[in-house]
């Protein structure tokens, strides 16, 4: 296994086998509370205070003025908050930057709601902060000035110093989040003058979980946390003596390597930038160059997606400054307030170095991100890729995955409102309807049904994906009772990036489910993409009696769904590595099965109304029928089955932006009982991949047809809710 070359130290760092050294005979040896006044406790509080002189040194304060925390999202929320509530009747104006870290505008932005004014104040092109602007924001209600010492992104150092000088003029606090700029240059509180001081250990060499709040000596603030009297009656909680104990020792390190861990860290910076300058022509180098920490780098590459380099990189391991979806382009926003182009922004990588950091590990990653970025240019001339000799992974090829990657309902609902619909009486399914396919009558007797669908890959192989993809396709057909007759292949594939054995591969797993479906794939159309995408039009027929619509459903229809759902939580755990074999081999046989079965069926029994359950999820087909037919439903939670593991894997985050979006659009329709928890609803709204069918039956055919799904071995099916009359709320989930 090739080693990964680590260039993410602004993201997180490693514990430092010193401090984990330190840290280890409190595992076990020395657990007692510090509280307690016997040896055991005797020995982790003096433990407590010998950490919490080595971080008073490093900060060349008074140890009366640390506070320990969980971390530098504690430290901010705590100096921020706990100094706007403490000093209300002072004013409540105050001041931050617009490229602060989340843990900081966050903050803000609640103290916003809470009756706070805030001032957003603007940076330059390298990421600076105006001396100027800060003076002329203070106004006579303001009491607080938050700006952080150096930017996470670019690595601009800002003017702390002088801004402070300004504050206290005026007789304003000041704060900065020094999360990035401990371990890397100087921070002391005095030089910088400032109030309140963040720290996060696991951004120099401790662990995670634990953090620094420097507060100046007069300072007030209101406790966030309550409790016992710990930290001399400042934070409740019994001491994290183990983290403690190793931020500590990292401070203790600082001080004594400080100058050698700059040198090596701005070499092999220094080094990266300029080689990748010189391999890659017009290459854009993000922030302050004379004011920079020194194992800062980022870096854009023109007319690139920054997740699509991210994704190509197999042995080095970066942050990406943007992220392109189907609908937007989300760039960061210290590049957008810098004013980035963003036919450079988007192509955004960010790179950091560290302690451990060697020349030969950035001559590794110079090649691979050179080699990567110049192959996707898109003015390079795109030669045919060779095969790869490890297994492929699909899922590392795309952005997003499969029906998650659809427009948001709320943008693709406003677009069709717009669009004029022609009026041909021979249509009889449109765009009105929100169905599943097209219908065109083609005589009295007989309508051809066709549909198109594709999508990025939710699996790793090839020929499982293009099985899937096909079996999505085709749900819509069978969605309208029809029977297909025929599918051409869309294809966009990425030949700069993956070799065409893959698409055959794809091609071949479609072709396999097309042979099951019982029909011809005779052709299609290719475009080049930047990532792969797959699908078929497919052409149907159905005699014009037996179509079945999405919008004919009838108060008191049981409403039955075919298979389990959970299939975009799945997909995003399989391309983070995080779901097991098992789960995977289930989430493969479930987006594969064909609805076939389950569409004779209800052809058999005679059904009202029938969706698929794909992109938009259960709520989001759901509320087009019962907008359709003006009915409402109500849906019992508890019968709603979920692919095993669901629940679990969305705790862990992998919940794909599409879910989300399902449950932004359809919450103003959806009620929920409180009992059901804010995970459970975003799976009700999981974007599915080639789900199942979700019927509505009349009461008395109901059971009929959940004998006649069984009989036919859709084992999954089961009765989930009950349609009524219309209703404010459209949906009831009980």
């Amino acid at each position: 296994m090739n080693k990964i070359i680590y260039l993410d130290y602004n993201a997180t760092t490693p514990i430092d086998p010193l401090v984990a050294e330190t840290m280890q005979p409190f595992l076990s040896e020395y657990f007692g509370n510090p509280s307690s006044a016997h040896a055991f406790g005797v020995k982790t509080r003096q433990s407590i205070e010998l950490a919490r002189k080595h971080v008073a040194s490093m900060l060349g304060c008074e140890v009366e003025e640390i506070i320990f925390t969980s971390g530098g999202t504690e430290s901010n929320n705590y100096a921020i908050k706990g100094y706007a509530f403490a000093n209300r009747e002072r004013g409540n104006h105050i001041i931050t930057s617009s490229i602060e870290h989340p843990a900081v505008t966050e903050v803000c932005k609640y103290l916003e709601e809470k009756g706070f004014g805030l001032t957003y104040l603007p940076v330059d092109s390298t990421g600076l902060v105006n001396i100027k602007d800060v003076e002329n924001a203070i106004t006579p209600h303001t009491i607080l000035i938050s700006i952080m010492h150096a930017n996470n992104e670019v690595g601009t150092i800002q003017p702390i110093k002088e801004i402070s000088e300004i504050a206290h003029r005026y007789k304003i606090a000041v704060h900065s989040d020094c999360a990035q700029t401990v371990g890397k240059i100087p921070v002391n509180t005095r030089e910088l003058s400032v109030d309140l001081l963040s720290i996060a250990g696991h951004k120099f060499y401790a662990p995670k979980g634990v953090g620094i709040l420097y507060v100046k000596s007069g300072i007030k603030l209101e406790k966030l946390i309550h409790g016992a009297d710990h930290e001399l009656n400042r934070r409740a909680g019994t001491e994290n003596v183990l983290e403690i104990i190793g931020i500590g020792k990292a401070c203790e390190l600082v001080v004594k390597h400080l100058n050698d861990y700059q040198q090596k860290m701005e070499s092999t910076r220094n080094k990266l930038e300029q080689e990748l300058k010189e391999k890659i022509p017009d290459t854009l180098i993000n922030g302050n160059s004379n004011q920079r920490l020194p194992n800062t780098l980022s870096v854009s590459f023109k007319g690139l997606e920054a997740n699509t380099i991210v994704s190509e990189l197999k042995d080095v391991a970066v942050s990406a400054g943007a992220a392109c979806h189907s609908d937007r382009i989300d760039i960061s926003p210290t590049l957008t307030a810098m004013n980035v182009p963003t036919e450079y922004a988007m192509g955004t990588i960010r790179l950091s170095t560290g302690r451990f950091t060697t020349h030969e590990d950035i001559d590794k990653a110079i090649g691979e991100i050179s080699e990567i970025v110049n192959k996707l240019r898109p003015a390079s001339e795109k030669s045919k890729v060779s095969s790869h000799q490890n297994k492929i992974k699909l899922t590392q090829y795309t952005h997003g995955l499969g029906c998650a990657c659809k427009l948001r309902p709320q943008l693709l609902e406003d677009i069709l409102k717009k669009i004029p619909v022609i009026k041909d009486k021979n249509i009889l399914v449109g765009v009105d309807t929100s169905d599943d396919a097209a219908v065109y009558r083609l005589d009295d007797k007989i309508s051809i049904v066709q549909t198109v669908d594709f999508f990025t890959p939710v699996v790793d192989d090839p020929f499982h994906f293009g099985e899937i993809a096909a079996a999505n396709s085709l749900s819509d057909i069978y969605a309208m009772g029809a029977r297909p007759l025929f599918a051409l292949n869309v294809v966009g594939f990425p030949s700069n990036r993956l070799p065409m054995e893959v698409l055959e591969k794809i091609l071949e797993g479609a072709n396999s489910k097309a042979s099951e479906a019982g029909i011809p794939i005779i052709g299609g159309h290719t475009v080049d993409d930047t990532e792969p995408k797959f699908g078929l039009s497919v052409t149907g027929i159905i005699e014009n009696k037996k179509i079945v619509k999405n919008s004919t459903t009838k108060p008191g229809d049981v409403l039955i769904l075919t298979k389990p759902i959970g299939t975009g939580i799945l997909s995003t755990a399989l391309k983070r590595g995080m779901l097991n074999k098992a789960n995977e081999e289930i989430l493969i046989k479930t987006m594969s099965e064909l609805n076939q079965a389950a569409s004779e069926a209800m052809q058999e029994i005679g059904v009202n109304a029938c969706t698929d359950i794909t992109g938009f999820g259960l709520p989001g087909h759901l509320l087009e029928m019962m907008k359709a037919s003006n009915t409402s439903a109500v849906l019992e939670f508890n019968k709603i089955q979920f692919l095993n593991g669901t629940v679990e894997l969305a705790m862990s985050g992998n919940i794909p932006g599409g879910t989300k979006d399902n449950f932004n659009y359809t919450k103003i329709d959806v009620s929920y009982i409180e009992k059901i928890s804010d995970v459970k609803r975003l799976l009700l709204n999981d974007a599915q991949t080639s789900g199942g069918l979700l019927i509505s039956v009349p009461q008395n055919k109901s059971q009929k047809l959940i004998e006649m799904l069984l009989k036919r071995r859709v084992e999954s099916a089961h009765i989930i809710g009950v349609v009524i009359n219309a209703e404010k709320v459209k949906i009831s989930v009980k």
